[in-house]
């Protein structure tokens, strides 16, 4: 594969994605209107229900509005994964797709572009929205900023993997709606992005507590939570990277039409 070829698919895909985000004035808009929901309105009537011990990444009690900040960026991230891979299923009914995959690239690495291009959308979506919640004087601290930007990368790509993987299954823009909600929910609230899995734990709830630990969704919230203290979580580390991984390999093989789920589907990467 040539380099110079290779630079210039990325940073085509990547102009697209971002013109795209820019014509459509609302989507930012959108993406921050969930989270901010949580932090303002919902957090003011829990503050007193949810109370948070010391826990690791803390040293002292904090703000509910504080604990949330993570999983709201993690929100965030969520839903722009799904948001591409919307884009993916309206774009193989457009025909782009084909137009894409037909290039002279191998196809991994021209989905790893369209992967790249959703990323950096997220994040500079999850960035926007904690300088939101600073005038909201939500304590995060600022060299949290930066040590959360390579966690966020990683935790963006994995959730942008898993809306690839998504769109090979999902073959019309009818069905995605009723997909995403078996996806996006779930996730969400089988992780600590809203309460401590220890209080799953404590109330009984063994199967969602099982279920939360399993969830790859927490344990990229967990990292961005200990990235945002200065602080690094090997194991969510490694589990979100070893996801990216595996969900990346199963988009890839599933758009390449002589091995993948297309195949067998009968349909057309386009």
């Amino acid at each position: 594969m040539n380099l110079r070829h290779a630079l210039l698919a990325l940073q085509a895909v990547t102009s697209r994605e971002v013109a795209k985000f820019v014509r459509q004035g609302g989507r930012l808009a959108s993406a921050l209107v969930r989270p901010l929901l949580w932090l303002v309105v919902f957090a003011a009537g829990f503050q007193n229900v949810f109370g948070v011990s010391i826990i690791p990444p803390y040293e002292t009690y904090i703000p509910y509005q504080t604990y949330i900040v993570p999983g709201l960026l993690g929100m965030v991230l969520l839903f722009n994964g799904m948001q591409s891979s919307l884009a993916m299923v309206y774009d193989r009914e457009m025909g782009v797709m084909r137009l894409l995959l037909t290039a002279p690239l191998p196809r991994w690495y021209l989905l790893f572009c369209k992967l790249l291009a959703g990323t950096l959308l997220s994040v500079l979506q999850a960035y926007v929205f904690l300088i939101i919640a600073a005038l909201f004087d939500v304590g995060v601290p600022l060299s949290g900023w930066l040590y959360a930007l390579p966690v966020l990368v990683l935790a963006g790509m994995m959730l942008g993997a898993l809306g690839l993987l998504l769109s090979v299954h999902v073959k019309q823009l009818e069905n995605f709606a009723g997909t995403m909600n078996f996806v996006i929910f779930p996730m969400f609230f089988l992780s600590p992005a809203l309460y401590p899995l220890w209080k799953l734990e404590e109330s009984g709830a063994t199967v969602i507590h099982f279920l939360a630990t399993w969830n790859p969704f927490t344990h990229a919230v967990e990292a961005v939570r200990f990235a945002l203290y200065g602080q690094w979580s090997p194991q969510s580390l490694a589990i979100v990277a070893g996801c990216l991984a595996a969900f990346f390999t199963l988009a890839a093989w599933g758009y390449d039409p002589q091995r993948g789920m297309l195949k067998r589907s009968g349909g057309k990467p386009g």
